[in-house]
């Protein structure tokens, strides 16, 4: 993989920041789009801008072929069986409320227990306690391990009879573990448990085939993986969905309505009410056609080198902290602190320097609880950066301890 060749396929990376370079280490929060996205949003957009599935006029035929051809994409992307198993969303929030909205709230009781982690994102926590107090099921975290991964005797210890949902991310928005899914689902389906995995930092970065995993539902968004915002994707099993009543209704989703009554469109399409996200899924076949062509195996190798160097680099500096496991456990996210400098001190006087990274919780209150931490810096790298990327990191985060050490010193 030729990295600089990729970088030039990214007009946004080709500025300066504050009279530097910009070193963009932010693509956990969402990563930036190649031309080639760009250019298939603009050309739907200038030539065959239309509604799906309704028209027979031309236009209406191209858009409809670029939409459900982005759902075969996907489908071939995630090894799905069917197209029927592959719902747009607005995101990986929109698809795990479905699944707790829809699947839930017909399936779990008073008697029954949700599990999830405590490193999961906002995203993959409030719908499960929603669902919880809703149906009066009790939530159940499955502990983490000091290096912030999980241990297949604590997920056997906390996945009982009783236990009709487990929940985990693939990968660590914050810490960068890699969990092992497919054996946390394994323990699920002997127990009767459906498998939820939220996929959005994983799908971007390495290959996802939600077969071998055996996941029952499978989340991700467009707007991570190159693709464009406002686009998303819910994988279920066909015999799960066929099951699942919608959650929004109106047009496109029905079949037949009377005054009284109404029936459904068959899969997928009885999850997908009013007008579909037409320019998006168009944008994120264009990203998923860009990712293939690289090679998701190449990207996760070149990540994997970065943040292993950027480690080496940070574990030479006195005073910063890195969360997490080590390099072998991990994806390209690299969350830390520097003593006495608050992560937002720390991402100003970066941003400064023209680098890019992100402060706070990340979405991940109850980890920072776990970390005993109120918040975080984060870099997080993607197939357009390179070592330089990680060089101009570093030499700016001994600056910002250099300045803050003047301040305080």
């Amino acid at each position: 993989m030729n990295v600089q060749s990729v970088r030039q396929m990214f007009p946004i990376l080709d500025q300066e920041v504050n009279g530097h370079p910009l070193v963009y280490l932010d693509s956990a929060a969402t990563s930036q789009k190649p031309k080639q996205v760009i250019d298939a949003i603009e050309d739907y957009y200038k030539r065959y801008n239309s509604n799906v599935h309704r028209g027979v006029h031309t236009l209406g035929s191209m858009a409809t072929d670029g939409y459900e051809g982005a759902r075969e994409k996907v489908r071939k992307f995630i090894n799905a069986k069917s197209m029927e198993e592959i719902v747009f969303t607005r995101g990986t929030t929109t698809a795990i409320n479905l699944v707790a909205s829809s699947y839930g709230r017909a399936n779990v009781g008073p008697e029954d227990e949700i599990v999830i982690t405590p490193m999961e994102h906002h995203s993959n926590i409030i719908p499960w306690q929603q669902l919880a107090k809703a149906t009066g099921a009790t939530l159940k975290y499955i502990p983490l391990q000091k290096n912030g991964t999980i241990a297949l005797s604590d997920v056997e210890e906390t996945v009982t009879e009783n236990t009709k949902i487990v929940s985990v991310m693939q990968v660590s928005n914050v810490l960068g573990t890699i969990n092992p899914i497919k054996e946390i689902a394994s323990v699920a389906h002997k127990h009767g448990a459906v498998m939820v995995v939220d996929g959005a930092q994983a799908v971007p970065h390495m290959k996802v085939d939600v077969q071998d995993l055996d996941a029952d539902f499978y989340a991700f968004s467009g707007h991570k993986m190159c693709g464009p915002t406002g686009i998303g994707v819910l994988y279920g099993k066909k015999k799960l969905l066929k099951n699942m009543e919608p959650i929004e209704f109106g047009g496109e989703m029905i079949d037949f309505v009377g005054l009284y009554d109404s029936t459904w469109k068959e899969l997928p399409w009885k999850f997908e009410g009013g007008t579909p996200i037409i320019a998006g899924a168009i944008g994120l076949g264009a990203a998923i056609d860009f990712l293939e062509e690289i090679g998701l195996d190449n990207i996760e190798k070149h990540e994997q080198k970065l943040v292993a160097y950027a480690m080496s680099q940070l574990e030479k500096i006195e005073g910063v902290t890195i969360f997490g496991p080590g390099p072998d456990e991990r994806a390209g996210v690299l969350t830390f602190n520097c003593d006495d400098v608050h992560p937002h001190d720390t991402a100003t006087v970066l941003d400064a320097e023209g680098v890019a990274v992100r402060a706070g919780h990340h979405c991940a209150q109850p980890l920072m609880k776990w970390l005993e931490v109120t918040a975080t810096a984060r870099a997080s790298f993607y197939v357009y950066n390179t070592e330089e990327d990680v060089d101009a990191f570093v030499k700016a985060l001994i600056k910002t301890k250099e300045y803050f050490g003047d301040v305080f010193g």
